[in-house]
């Protein structure tokens, strides 16, 4: 390995950052190993605590310009991923849906909006970017999603939606799953 990865240095004598350890808060640790994750987009670090010897796991990512979600109400905030991934997480819950699955949703929207909008995304089109990603994973993750980010409150809007979207998996993927069968 040439000891970079992407536009991080995985070369453990290039880290100054002090990391406090998960289980006694020290900030001595050493590097024990550094690898590109996330296609490059971010370096995992293996570190083991001097004080306590614990081993744990971090990552360094490149921090953006903070996208601001533009409400329904017109408020505006400070998109959290974290926001995010509990809203699929609620939505995959009967689903056998991985967490790093999930983590790859996040990634791609994540991705998406620094590519395509400035610095202000509208909770609709976030909420769109994410019902795109659940129906090409789980089309029952979808439903469960759109059910609450459209405000489906009729079993004929949920009808509805189920037939569109059989629809686009019977016009686009003849590989996916069929969610209604003709009669």
């Amino acid at each position: 390995m040439n000891g970079k990865a992407g536009n991080f240095n995985l070369n453990s004598s290039s880290i100054d950052t002090i990391v406090q350890c998960p289980f006694c808060k020290s900030e001595n640790s050493k590097v024990l190993e550094s690898r590109s994750a996330d296609d490059d987009r971010s370096v995992r670090r293996r570190r083991e605590c001097i004080d306590c010897m614990q081993r744990y796991t971090t990552y360094e990512r490149v921090e953006l310009a903070p996208i601001v979600v533009i409400k329904k109400s017109g408020s505006r905030e400070v998109f959290s991923r974290d926001k995010l991934i509990a809203s699929i997480i609620r939505s995959c819950s009967k689903a056998h849906i991985s967490t790093a699955t999930i983590d790859n949703i996040v990634d791609k929207v994540e991705s998406i909006m620094h590519q395509r909008f400035s610095r202000e995304v509208s909770s609709i089109t976030l909420g769109e970017l994410v019902m795109e990603e659940l129906k090409l994973i789980d089309p029952m993750a979808y439903l469960r999603y759109a059910s609450i980010f459209k405000k489906i409150n009729s079993i004929s809007e949920f009808i509805d939606e189920m037939k569109n979207l059989e629809e686009q998996i019977l016009y686009t993927d003849v590989r996916a799953p069929i969610l209604l069968k003709s009669a």
